[in-house]
């Protein structure tokens, strides 16, 4: 279980899916993306990209922003992201989309949300492909990365360094 950290949602607990890629961003970690990105969650359209639990988009409807769009493709998540929209009652702010998320926002148009959380698996190259596709059409005017520290990231970000674990930021002019 983890919780909500911020927002009319503050310490609410969340499920987690199990599995061997499921790493859930830490509370001190999600605090501080939060905290980085505050003054452009109200009123914001959320992606959540390898969604796991949700939280990030959560996270993000719990302080103001308007709507998420969850994506995974593992059943466990998307039964944890079902439990946890249903147990929030954030149906109908959010919207559930099963679906490998590289795939998902192969054909997103620029600027089709307003904020990207992208929290993929380590060590299979996902966070460098992801602001790759993301440096070729910015379909989030702000997009966040975790990543491990040690992983190559395209140039443009900004790095923002949390013991082993990284958030690179890329922003539209």
């Amino acid at each position: 279980m983890i919780r909500i950290v911020g927002g009319r949602w503050r310490g609410r607990m969340l499920k987690v899916p199990d599995g061997p890629d499921v790493r859930p961003t830490a509370d001190r970690v999600r605090e501080a993306w939060m905290s980085i990105v505050s003054t452009r969650v109200p009123g914001a359209r959320v992606l959540d990209l390898f969604a796991g639990s949700g939280a990030l988009g959560l996270e993000a409807l719990s302080r103001g922003a308007i709507h998420a769009t969850l994506v995974d493709n593992a059943p466990g998540s998307l039964r944890a992201i079902q439990d946890n929209v249903d147990m929030l009652g954030a149906g109908d702010r959010v919207i559930v989309e099963r679906m490998n998320a590289l795939r998902f926002i192969e054909n997103l148009a620029s600027g089709a949300y307003d904020l990207g959380f992208v929290d993929p698996p380590y060590r299979k190259g996902l966070a460098a492909e992801v602001a790759e596709q993301w440096l070729a059409t910015p379909f989030a005017t702000v997009i966040g990365i975790e990543h491990q520290l040690r992983d190559p990231m395209p140039a443009g970000g900004i790095l923002r360094k949390y013991g082993s674990t990284a958030i690179t930021f890329y922003e539209t002019a």
